[in-house]
């Protein structure tokens, strides 16, 4: 077995052209992501090292391709996603994203963590390392993500301190519970004082913070955000010292809005995320050379576009051996044939082809889930009356109106239909009941609340992804429709129920923690595909990725109105409100 040292002397020696290298992929038009130009050369590799950019054919190689003249850059790297949200194994995930070019992912597993604490956050590491991609993980800093609210665990510094001997952790995880922060709660500044000692990287989750909150949260040493919806915001982070990583997913898409603030003096402050994307949109499109394809659509140079996606996440999070091709650096790259729409023709990890024409050339490895997250959902019987909404004094409501696409709601005051002193969904005036019931450690509690925008006709949806505490969420028209989604929802183990007239239209079990399935990617993908075509039934005129803006209803730290298992909750105020205004 080669020692580190032997390695070493190998790469030197290859770099002089007195060792043979292991592979040479000559005649490519490298992107040299500093000087931001294309050089022609050929890329030197040896023990998975680019040793040399040659120029004069002085290597020569026990294996050797023929680029013929095509684009070659860096593997691609996504500063933030949540592969719980792809409704994948991270094993899987990667098998999706090589062949797009990504070779690195940055994640946050709070999805899980929320669902089953530690053993989540194990779970995700051990099955991380059957992938071919480098999967590294940022420590959940908020589970659960607010005190108002019931989540499956809770973890303190102490719980995460034992795995920060892991070499795939970089950091702590978007910092969420802003209150916390900025009053110098303890329990969370426990966690960002491990981090720091630790000389990791912080990430924050800056929603609809102002400039001086910022400015504490800066004063806390968290040194991201990927929550900007405007330019301005964008540019007082980077005014302030954080990277700014712009975020296209599948309800929150950023990207166009936060391109002007892209500059040649704020560039290199920019990087590109998914935060959540779904597994069908992941296999079509991709994830980061989708957004590295729509900002040079949208007028960015190609190579500003490219070191966004490279070497600036890389430098982020101070992971300085790879985002670059040039010696002394990873060799993970793409070759593109088209770079206007970035179709990747070959991916190379660590100087072994793994991707080609869109397939994956490795092996699938089996998914090992512990027997506790498999069974995670444990709902009361579920009954009409639980979900009845009172109303006492009259028809005025606070009432979440949903924001197709995006995270954020709107926060609406308006008069709804009441019958008998109850709440009456109204498909005519698009007033529907949502519910949020705890589905972790059978407490059972229940919040009702009215929603806004999403234009069913008929029937309900139900599921367990439900950011970030995962309980079981469920909208609809009626409550027949209702009780009868979430009573599936439990016999399937979680996942996302679709109903109409007393019958299921259409379900995708995810019996990991209620939020990923074991099946193939392409399976996952056609359940999905029924999912959205039941949808279509239930609303003809949907034009907004429903699933997820469904999902993260449930979310108390983005504004401004959200409901949990405790109750409707006003983000901007940040406690507990009324449905009855």
């Amino acid at each position: 077995m080669t020692t580190k040292l032997q390695q070493l002397t190998q790469n030197i020696l290859s770099s002089q052209g007195k060792l043979e290298a292991d592979f040479i992929l000559k005649n490519a038009q490298v992107a040299d992501v500093f000087t931001l130009t294309w050089k022609k050369a050929d890329i030197v590799v040896k023990n998975g090292m680019i040793v040399a950019l040659d120029t004069n054919n002085r290597f020569h190689a026990k294996v050797v391709e023929d680029a013929a003249g095509s684009y070659v850059i860096p593997g691609l790297i996504d500063g933030h996603i949540h592969i719980e949200s792809s409704m994948l194994t991270p094993g899987e995930f990667s098998r999706v994203l090589i062949p797009h070019g990504i070779t690195t992912v940055m994640t946050d597993p709070h999805e899980i963590a929320n669902v089953a604490g530690a053993e989540g956050i194990q779970f995700m590491l051990d099955d991380a390392q059957k992938a071919d991609m480098d999967i590294f993980v940022m420590l959940p800093s908020s589970v659960p993500g607010t005190q108002f609210e019931n989540a499956g665990a809770t973890l303190t510094a102490q719980d995460l301190e034992p795995f920060l001997h892991y070499e795939q952790v970089r950091g702590l995880a978007e910092v969420m519970d802003f209150p916390a922060v900025l009053n110098g709660k303890e329990g969370m500044l426990q966690k960002i004082l491990l981090s720091k000692e630790a000389n990791l990287v912080i990430d924050g989750h800056c929603a609809g913070l102002q400039s001086e909150q910022i400015t504490g949260y800066r004063a806390a040493g968290i040194q991201t955000d990927h929550e900007c919806v405007t330019a301005e915001e964008a540019i007082d982070r980077v005014e302030q010292g954080m990277y700014v990583l712009i975020r296209e997913g599948s309800a929150a898409k950023n990207l166009r809005d936060l391109l002007p603030a892209v500059q040649p003096h704020t560039a290199r402050r920019f990087g590109f995320c998914t935060d959540d994307k779904y597994v069908d949109e992941l296999i079509d499109e991709g994830s980061i050379n989708y957004d590295v394809a729509m900002a040079i659509a949208e007028g960015m140079t190609p190579l500003q576009a490219i070191q966004l996606a490279t070497v600036n996440t890389a430098e982020c999070y101070r992971l300085f051996d790879r985002g670059v091709l040039a010696p002394g650096y990873k060799a993970d790259f793409v070759r593109i044939d088209d770079l206007s729409t970035m179709q990747v023709k070959a991916v190379w990890k660590n100087g072994h082809k793994v991707a080609e024409n869109g397939n994956m050339l490795t092996n699938r490895q089996e998914t090992i889930v512990p027997a506790h997250i498999h069974h995670s959902v444990h709902l009361p019987i579920i009954t009409k009356d639980r979900l009845q909404l009172s109303f006492t004094k009259g028809t005025k409501a606070n009432v979440m109106e949903i924001v197709p696409n995006q995270l954020i709601t709107n926060h609406l005051v308006i008069d709804v239909p009441v019958k008998d002193g109850v709440f009456v969904p109204s498909v005519e005036e698009d007033l529907l009941k949502l519910a949020v019931i705890e589905r972790h450690h059978q407490l059972h509690t229940t919040g009702l609340g009215i929603v806004k925008g999403f234009g069913l006709q008929k029937g309900a949806v139900a599921t367990t992804v439900a950011h970030d505490s995962h309980n079981a969420l469920v909208v609809g028209t009626n409550d027949k429709d209702m009780v009868l989604a979430l009573s599936r929802i439990q016999e399937i183990q979680g996942g996302f129920v679709i109903v109409a007239d007393g019958e299921i239209l259409a379900e995708m079990p995810l019996t990991i923690g209620g939020l990923m399935t074991d099946v193939p990617a392409q399976q996952a993908k056609e359940q999905l595909a029924g999912l959205h075509g039941a949808l279509q039934k239930l609303n003809p005129t949907l034009d907004f990725h429903f699933l997820l803006t469904f999902s993260f209803v449930a979310l108390p730290v983005i504004p401004a109105l959200k409901l949990t298992d405790t109750g409707l909750f006003d983000v901007t105020t940040f406690q507990h409100i009324a449905v009855e205004a």
